[in-house]
């Protein structure tokens, strides 16, 4: 459970906070008016409290020694004040605050809260710092550390592609422009061949004056003068990886089946059609699978339609784990896709087997209901004159395993007919 420590003598504001936390965020709160409270609940959450909302003056800690408290617990810190000079400011980062907020009303509560819930979203978001100076490079990444991303380093532009490649999930690159051998922007040039801005955030870094077009030009997403005030690098790098997840939801919108959550068939055929003419050019093995779950239709008669939706859910989600490495859709209706590149029609019909007797063995549990499901399935390497030949070819082979008797798994006729018949007779 994510739990979230505020700190505060007010007791309008924590009847504020308590609202915003409550409709607004995945968080549960738990609340202290002084500084004795706050050390009891840290002392019975010991470990489970993710961030604190503290104030700055308690009754019994006027001087900020409830900030200095939960610091030392290391949780990260949202400070609550009526308000800070720049010296104080200072003080406050100093000591390793997350950020601190002027309270000044609903609007500054509820930023705290979000601003909590961005730090938790954080923890998932790889972000690689690159700086062949190791001040710089350490220093960087400690402030993301303290926003909770997920950092990585690199200290020239060639180890930074490296790391990129075999780390497709980065979702944020920061680099300084002064390195040997590749600059940032030769850096962000050689990026940009392949990763567009919609897949990865780049942020310039330099203390020479006048490259901030020259970064954006070439590809970056942002960029800051070095050296740069520590609010405005949160500032930067919080507005640029949101403004990257609302394009990463609108895209996944755009992709998945709105029920199940599958990649749907418009995404399906979009991304499989390059694996399909590449196999095709350079004859490597290709299977498509086209799956049914069995007798649908009366889960929705004898159960309704919120079983049968539950059903597909639990089917698409069991798909998206058996073949996580391919890729899977939703077709239609009760029908799936499964495009399997470097598999022969043997190996491909052997693992879409594996998951067949897998689901057949265990009953589905669907609100206040139990049933089982199977489902048949149609395997084809044969390439025909295009994808959609294929998968028409592998539909044909489908519909021979309902023929068949259903539950089971029909492949190409010549290569697989001994493990098509074996599939057929074992659910027979």
């Amino acid at each position: 459970m994510k739990k979230i420590l505020v700190i505060e003598d007010s007791h309008t504001a924590i009847k504020v906070i308590r609202r915003i936390i409550n409709l607004e965020s995945e968080f549960t709160g738990l609340y202290a008016t002084n500084f004795a409270e706050a050390k009891k609940i840290v002392d019975d959450n010991s470990g489970e409290i993710f961030a604190a909302l503290a104030d700055m003056n308690l009754p019994d800690a006027p001087n900020g020694e409830v900030v200095d408290f939960v610091l030392s617990k290391d949780i990260p810190t949202v400070v609550l004040t009526g308000s800070a000079d720049n010296e104080k400011r200072a003080d406050l980062f100093s000591k390793g605050i997350v950020d601190y907020v002027n309270k000044e009303g609903i609007f500054s509560y509820r930023y705290a809260v979000r601003l909590v819930d961005r730090i938790w979203r954080n923890q998932s978001v790889k972000v690689l710092v690159v700086d062949d100076s190791d001040t710089s490079r350490r220093y960087v990444a400690l402030l993301l550390k303290l926003y909770r991303f997920d950092v990585m380093t690199a200290i020239d532009g060639p180890e930074a592609i490296d790391i990129v490649l075999a780390n497709p999930d980065i979702k944020m690159l920061i680099t300084d422009y002064n390195m040997p051998g590749m600059n940032g922007v030769e850096l962000i040039q050689a990026l940009r061949n392949k990763h567009e801005k919609t897949d990865l955030v780049i942020i310039g870094l330099s203390g020479e004056g006048q490259l901030s077009a020259k970064f954006i030009k070439n590809g970056a997403s942002d960029f800051l003068s070095k050296p740069f005030n520590r609010e405005e690098f949160q500032c930067r790098v919080m507005h640029n990886i949101e403004a990257f997840e609302h394009v990463e939801q609108i895209r996944n919108t755009a992709n998945r089946d709105y029920l199940t959550g599958a990649y749907n068939r418009r995404y399906f055929f979009v991304n499989a059609e390059q694996i399909y003419k590449t196999a095709k050019a350079e004859q490597q093995n290709l299977a498509v699978a086209v799956l049914d779950i069995d007798f649908f239709k009366r889960v929705n008669d004898n159960y309704g339609h919120d079983v049968g939706d539950g059903v597909l859910k639990y089917f698409s989600k069991i798909l998206s784990q058996a073949f996580g490495q391919f890729l899977v859709a939703r077709a239609g209706g009760e029908e799936f896709f499964v495009l399997m590149p470097g598999l022969s029609n043997a190996q491909a019909c052997a693992l879409v087997d594996v998951v067949r007797k897998g689901i057949a063995a265990e009953a589905v549990e669907v609100g206040s209901e139990t049933l089982p499901i199977t489902f048949s399935a149609g395997v084809s390497n044969e390439y025909g004159g295009s994808l959609d030949e294929q998968i028409k070819i592998a539909d044909t082979l489908l519909y021979a395993a309902k023929e068949a008797g259903r539950n089971c798994v029909v492949g190409d006729p010549i290569a697989d007919s001994s493990l098509a018949m074996e599939s057929q007779s074992s659910s027979l």
